[in-house]
């Protein structure tokens, strides 16, 4: 897997490149609403229509991205196996990125679309998951890593709306 710095940004940059139809969830979603969380990879929830998958396809091609696996083979991932609702955890030329085609209890991009806000991220506009919903799933997947991070989104959370009440 190498020991480089993630770049989230080139992440970022080669799928708004190609098209790709997206919401940022997980650390980095926090970290872009102002949590002071550190994160490791790029989670995203990824729009599984036959277009958006292709366009997915090709900027996974792009970024020489393989399965993150113990045995160290380098699985590349396909189309067909991106539209299923399971997790696909990725390496890439710019750092790991994980694919998710649903969260929490089962929600896709379609059904997370109307909880996100769209953010300028350098020059790129991008979805983010809301704080509100990105809390909401933490607390169903209740894995203990998503369970330590929640006073820390709670806290960044109130703090956001008392600064939009003022």
């Amino acid at each position: 897997m190498g020991t480089q710095t993630p770049d989230f940004l080139e992440l970022l940059k080669t799928l708004v490149l190609y098209g790709v139809d997206f919401i940022i969830v997980g650390g980095v979603s926090a970290v872009l609403q102002g949590a002071p969380v550190t994160t490791f990879d790029l989670d995203l929830v990824h729009s599984r229509t036959p277009d958006n998958l292709e366009r997915l396809y090709q900027a996974l091609v792009d970024l020489d991205a393989y399965y993150r696996e113990p045995a160290g083979r380098r699985l590349r991932p396909e189309p067909k196996h991106l539209s299923s609702s399971g997790h696909h955890l990725l390496m890439t030329r710019a750092g790991p990125l994980d694919l998710l085609g649903t969260i929490g209890a089962g929600r896709s991009y379609e059904d997370l679309l109307e909880n996100t806000n769209e953010l300028e991220v350098e020059d790129l506009r991008v979805r983010v998951l809301d704080l509100e919903t990105l809390i909401e799933v933490k607390e169903q997947t209740g894995y203990a890593k998503d369970l330590a991070v929640l006073p820390i989104l709670r806290r960044t959370l109130e703090e956001k709306l008392k600064k939009e009440h003022e």
